[in-house]
């Protein structure tokens, strides 16, 4: 009797698992998908409950469907099982295949873990493939890999099932069409997952050109006869900021046709030290002034105005900019500023521009812990002499400004600390390797006998190349400045005692080589004198006391040794 009824049994499960397939093929979303594969379980399959566990993005795996039982549905639902839960599951029991059976003599040290499930206890089996209320069937979903195979591709999610109609764990043949059935749904899911997003991504792409086309035939009048240059470029997104349109101002203004100026961002036209500027502008009503490269190579100073154009619908906001040409009007303010900030002769900062550096570096209270080092330093510098000149061409200045807190920028009147990083100078007694900002005050020997005998000419040619020779010879952040006739300050910051006695002697020697002025080899002589800066003092505290240093050390040596031939 079972030996005849068994193949018609075989027939009619293969045809409720070939209708459960073509359900589950045919759903008409995701969620159909999904409900339709934990049913298909139930009634294909010959099991009484069947939960569909997806994997998230994040890879932690959320009850998406179960059937079979509508209390363990509502309990469950929804919830989500850690991955690493999940993968502690799949890597213990026996493995049927693809398939992963715990039984419930091991099953119950899973019961603590944070993967939600329904398992009841009961009594010990009877015989030996009798189903346990405690048993663990797990069927991994696995993605198709490249060579199309079930399990080489990405997990999907996993199929748990439970309670086999007949009271008995499957058999060959029921394993085999549970493995079949999973790897079908893995397939089903996909599918289902790829329609949503290409679903989702057309209809964005419309509401995109929606608002694209409504935003331009709105703006389309005023922008494209704007007597100064307009721009729409994208915001947000991974094209962020790439021009979408341009004015005929706007391409007048940088030399390049509308078609070229629409393969760039105004990253890709802003000169390299603007950069930073640009980065800081508020997208929503930013201003910046910077400058932007023409088709020929060279930088035109703009002003850009930005604003946000988005659509009455919620859709994709744009960037519109405007840029106006303000050359004529920044030439005019360097050219000022850098007369005012700058020596006329040598190019160096001049002592006001020296001050106000110094100055930004200084508040007027130094830290408590700073107030005994910063007494014994104030007293405390030292000085060197040398022969010879400074490098730095004319208009050559190394001094880069500083970042500091608002208000602090040229005076040292800054009274809040939370954000100002005090300056200390190193203490004189202790060689810890502490750093601080060191003053070094350099004097000419022999220059007024240069002045003297060859005239103020070969004077001032000898102070334009002992500027550029100060100036090769610091670091870049460090400033060379001329505060006046013969006398040269160089501000270093992040040295020691010994790093700043190493800088005088660097700058001693390339002093001592002769300079030509007016067809004649000449030698001048220096004298150093160091100081170091701190909170606490002014800038001009700081300056004499480098000063009083400097003329220590004149004095200290004969006359003969001070003079330059």
């Amino acid at each position: 009797m079972e030996t005849e009824s068994e193949p018609y049994v075989r027939l009619a499960a293969l045809r409720q698992l070939h209708q459960a397939m073509a359900d589950m093929n045919t759903a008409r979303s995701l969620a159909d998908t999904l409900q339709t594969v934990a049913d298909g379980v139930v009634t294909a399959l010959g099991y009484e409950l069947a939960c569909v566990n997806l994997v998230r993005p994040d890879g932690d795996l959320v009850v998406a469907a179960l059937a079979g039982n509508s209390a363990a549905e509502a309990l469950i639902t929804g919830r989500t099982g850690s991955r690493a839960s999940w993968d502690r599951r799949l890597g213990m029991g026996e493995r049927w295949g693809d398939l992963v059976f715990i039984p419930h003599t091991e099953g119950w040290v899973l019961d603590d873990d944070d993967v939600p499930q329904w398992y009841t206890d009961g009594p010990a089996p009877r015989f030996e493939d009798e189903w346990h209320p405690s048993d663990r069937l797990f069927a991994p979903m696995y993605a198709p890999g490249p060579q199309g195979g079930g399990a080489s591709g990405e997990l999907v999610g996993v199929l748990s099932v439970d309670r086999p109609r007949n009271g008995r764990r499957p058999g060959a043949w029921g394993r085999e069409a549970l493995q079949m059935y999973a790897f079908q749904a893995a397939i089903a899911l996909s599918n289902a997952r790829l329609r949503a997003n290409m679903q989702r991504a057309l209809v964005r792409l419309e509401r995109d050109q929606q608002a694209l086309r409504a935003s331009e035939e709105s703006f389309r009048q005023a922008f494209e006869y704007a007597p100064s240059g307009m721009a729409i470029a994208e915001m947000g997104g991974d094209q962020h900021g790439r021009i979408l349109r341009t004015n005929d101002a706007l391409c007048r203004l940088l030399g390049r046709p509308a078609s070229a100026m629409r393969r760039y961002s105004f990253s890709d036209l802003v000169h390299p030290e603007d950069m930073g500027t640009l980065l800081r502008t508020s997208a929503e009503g930013g201003r910046a002034e910077l400058r932007l490269g023409r088709r020929d190579g060279t930088f035109v100073w703009v002003s850009l105005r930005n604003s946000v154009v988005a659509d009455a619908a919620d859709g994709p906001r744009f960037l519109l900019t405007h840029v106006e040409d303000i050359e004529e009007r920044k030439r005019r303010e360097l050219q000022l500023a850098h007369r005012a900030s700058h020596d006329s002769l040598t190019g160096l900062p001049n002592s006001a521009e020296l001050r106000a550096r110094l100055s930004a570096r200084l508040c007027r209270q130094p830290p408590q812990s700073a107030l005994p080092a910063a007494v014994d330093s104030m007293a405390s510098f030292e000085s060197f002499d040398s022969y010879g000149a400074v490098y730095g061409p004319p208009a050559f200045d190394r001094g880069h400004d500083f970042d500091f807190p608002p208000g602090t920028e040229g005076h040292g009147g800054y009274d809040g600390y939370d954000h100002h990083v005090h300056t200390v100078a190193p203490a004189a007694d202790s060689d810890d390797g502490a750093k601080g900002l060191a003053v070094l005050f350099c004097d000419l020997d022999g220059f007024k006998s240069i002045n003297d005998r060859f005239g103020h000419n070969a004077g001032d040619a000898v102070l334009v190349e002992v500027a550029r020779r100060l100036g090769n010879g610091v670091r870049d952040g460090d400033t060379v400045a001329r505060l006046g006739g013969d006398e040269f300050v160089i501000l270093a910051d992040g040295l020691g005692r010994a790093d700043a006695q190493d800088l005088a002697v660097r700058l001693r020697n390339e002093i001592i080589q002769p300079i030509r002025a007016e067809g004649r080899a000449v030698r001048v002589g220096a004298s150093f004198g160091i100081g170091w800066a701190h909170c606490g003092m002014t800038a001009d505290e700081v300056l004499k006391s480098a000063d009083e240093r400097m003329y220590v050390e004149k004095r200290s040596r004969p006359k003969q040794h001070r003079r330059a031939g």
